[in-house]
């Protein structure tokens, strides 16, 4: 299972509404979900916009470049992210 990262005041891609656009800073996701979520291209410094939620609030939808791509929430909440304009 994936670890939960403090909530100190890093946001995570499950705190960004749709049409958000932001930065991947981090994982804090474990063995295979880190990897998985690597393969399907959740790097640092790729820029992501959440694109919608489910009707019942789970999981979202996102997009990368071309790719869209579906999350669940409980992995969503391992990626911080920053604003989109900041560089790493």
């Amino acid at each position: 299972m994936s670890k939960m990262p403090e909530r100190g005041g890093a946001r995570t891609l499950n705190d960004i509404r749709p049409g958000g656009r932001v930065r991947i800073h981090r994982h804090h996701a474990e063995a295979a979900v880190r990897q998985r979520l690597l393969d399907l291209g959740l790097m640092p410094n790729v820029l992501v916009t959440v694109v919608r939620s489910a009707p019942l609030n789970d999981p979202i939808e996102l997009r990368l470049d071309a790719s869209s791509i579906t999350l669940r929430r409980r992995e969503a909440i391992t990626i911080e992210v920053t604003s989109e304009d900041s560089e790493s």
